[in-house]
């Protein structure tokens, strides 16, 4: 009956005109009860009409103040210290004013009494203890009824973090009608807070924790994580400890992405291992990337994939004029284009979003595009990326990696782009498969085409280089979800394999930073941070997902793929790096190759793609790549 009750009733508000009256009648309460502690209850000490008189200035005075500081608005349930602080100013000015009001107007004469300064100062103490009191007792009673009236157990929740962030979410958990959870405790590093008590409720340390609610509670507790600014490694560590014992990690967004200032209960997510592996906040460049992107057309090829894709989301916020998509993905440019549609509604009357479907390696179709685009900016995305499937069709590695590169380079050149970025791989670095071999010839004819003569360059060429990004399409950590979610097997390549990581939105804002500060001709490699060994990956989603490694997923490894390696590298042995202004991003100092050379090299290229065989191609790439040396691959017999 009384969750029926809620349920109608719970949105609405009582009326300010009752809070209003219910002050007023506290103010008359409090004030009676500060005359009977004066006289030290003596009822027979007090004279009714100087009671009367006293009582009627002085609630007056202070329903007055009420009013003039809307005290009586605020909605009691959501009551903060905001609210108690309107209440003191309200009684603080009511109070002086009834005081040296009534204290000079009987000195002159115009009062027939005045109001003792004793009572004033035992009816401040009590008017603020009530009113107060009253607001934090009903708000205390009516969530309490919530809780008890949604017929479902509530989850027990330890709170990580016991400072600002910590409390606003501990209130907005308080607060929220769909709310599932019970707060328990707060947990936090600092030795100062642990063994204190905030908001009623315990602080503890992560050991402490464990030993107090999670090993005795029948409901396991969730870790909810609240700590504002945390570095990965941090994050990485909380989510270690609690993972060894099953407990379940969660985390919110930052109090800034709270939805209307409020935290709602669907915002609290798992922690994912893209959580984990990223790393601090990149601080950017904003103004100089706003500077060169606002106001051109800017080019994306590849843009439906994840990379393309998310540098064309980026891009838009620094409103440019137009942003072409262009990709060969029919199904998924017309859901890309679908979705930008709908986030940016609000800038559809200042940018142009024009949709190509097109083959980067169909020279004619992209003539037609640059032609009637007439691009300023082009991030070049497309490429085939998988090792293995690479390694079986050469052709098309050649054909869409580097002799596509070269029409888009090309006509970026003809067309008058003023900045050429092309998305490049840590896998072009000694090169152990077609696909890397590709890329690094990619970037050898990009590089070529940067005009000797700065004062005459037209066009910057520019590369980047970055390793493997998390939630890619065919990234390892899709792969191993889908993995999971099937129940199993995960399977790992080689237990001492290691590869390097970064977010999509970490790698396209550098890549826009790159594209900023070049002058064409370099290579920028980025920051990657420390190499992750993919079985620790593995076993680390396996936790997150909730099971238990071999016990209820077992992880197989099934050996190298063709043209694999253990480790991926940002530089070859003959190349070193420069700084940049950026400490994330570093200029990899590069032989230039000529372009005439270049073009005759990428000429033979397409003659042994219409006469040749996949190892006359490979063996092509490997005469123009030293470097390259395959491994696990059928082509390695050409190495010797």
């Amino acid at each position: 009956m009384i969750e029926h009750y809620l349920k109608i009733h719970s949105n609405r508000i009582v009326s300010s005109y009752f809070v209003l009256l219910a002050d007023v009648c506290i103010s008359i309460g409090s004030f009676a009860i500060a005359f009977l502690l004066r006289f030290n209850f003596d009822v027979t000490a007090i004279y009714a009409d100087y009671f009367l008189y006293c009582l009627g200035f002085t609630v007056g005075l202070r329903s007055l103040f009420f009013v003039l500081f809307r005290s009586h608005q605020g909605i009691i349930r959501h009551t903060s210290l905001e609210d108690i602080v309107l209440l003191l100013y309200a009684v603080t000015a009511s109070s002086t004013l009834t005081a040296f009001g009534t204290y000079f107007g009987w000195q002159a004469g115009y009062l027939v009494y005045y109001v003792p300064v004793s009572i004033l100062m035992i009816d401040y103490c009590c008017i603020l203890v009530a009113l107060s009191l009253s607001r934090f007792l009903v708000k205390a009673f009516y969530w309490h009824l919530r809780s008890i009236t949604r017929g479902t157990p509530l989850q027990p929740i330890l709170i990580y973090g016991a400072g600002k962030t910590g409390l606003l979410t501990r209130n907005a958990l308080a607060q929220d009608p769909t709310q599932r959870y019970t707060v328990l405790a707060f947990i936090d590093d600092n030795p100062y807070k642990i063994s204190k008590v905030i908001q009623g409720l315990p602080v503890v340390s992560r050991q402490e924790a464990y030993k107090r609610y999670i090993r005795k509670q029948t409901i396991p507790p969730q870790i909810l994580l609240a700590m504002g600014a945390i570095s990965p490694k941090k994050k990485t560590e909380i989510t270690d400890f609690f993972l060894q014992y099953h407990v379940p990690v969660k985390t919110i967004p930052t109090v800034e992405q709270w939805i209307d200032g409020r935290l709602n209960s669907f915002q609290i997510r798992d922690i994912r291992i893209e959580d984990l592996l990223g790393r601090s906040p990149i601080q950017l460049e904003n103004k100089a990337i706003r500077e060169q992107l606002s106001d051109q057309v800017v080019m994306v090829t590849g843009a439906a994939g994840s990379i393309g894709a998310e540098l064309i989301r980026q891009v838009l916020r620094h409103r440019p004029h137009t942003v072409v998509l262009v990709d060969q993905a029919e199904s998924a440019l017309f859901d890309l284009e679908f979705k930008l549609r709908r986030e940016y509604q609000a800038m559809a009357s200042e940018v142009n979003v024009i949709v190509k479907i097109a083959d980067i390696s169909d020279e004619f179709r992209m003539r037609l595009i640059f032609r009637e685009t007439r691009p300023t900016i082009v991030f070049h995305a497309a490429a085939y990326k998988h090792v293995p499937l690479m390694e079986e069709h050469p052709y098309e590695a050649v054909r869409v990696n580097v002799l596509g590169t070269q029409i888009v380079a090309d006509l970026s050149l003809k067309f008058g782009v003023r900045t050429f970025v092309m998305i490049s791989t840590d896998k072009a670095v000694n090169p152990t498969n077609v696909m890397g071999a590709t890329k690094r010839l990619a970037e050898m004819y990009v590089q070529s085409l940067n005009h000797p003569d700065k004062a005459l360059r037209r066009t910057r060429f520019i590369a980047t280089r970055f390793g493997n990004v998390l939630g890619s399409n065919g990234s390892v950590v899709t792969v191993f979800q889908q993995q999971i979610q099937s129940g199993g097997p995960v399977t790992v390549t080689h237990p001492d394999i290691i590869r390097y990581f970064m977010t999509i939105p970490e790698a396209c804002q550098l890549v826009l930073e790159a594209g900023g500060m070049g002058k064409g001709g370099e290579v920028f490699v980025f920051d990657m941070g420390d190499p992750v060994k993919i079985v620790e990956l593995a076993r680390k989603m396996i936790h997150l997902s909730g099971y238990a490694v071999d016990k209820d997923i077992k992880i197989v490894f099934t050996g190298l793929r063709p043209g694999e390696k253990l480790f991926e590298e940002l530089l070859n042995d003959n190349e070193s790096t420069l700084p940049t202004h950026h400490p994330k991003i570093m200029i990899a100092q590069v032989v230039i190759p000529d372009a005439d050379e270049m073009k005759a090299t990428l000429g033979q290229l397409r003659h042994l793609m219409l006469n040749g065989s996949d190892h006359q191609l490979v063996g092509t790439l490997k005469r123009l790549i030293p470097e390259y040396i395959s491994n696990n691959s059928v082509f390695t017999a050409l190495d010797y």
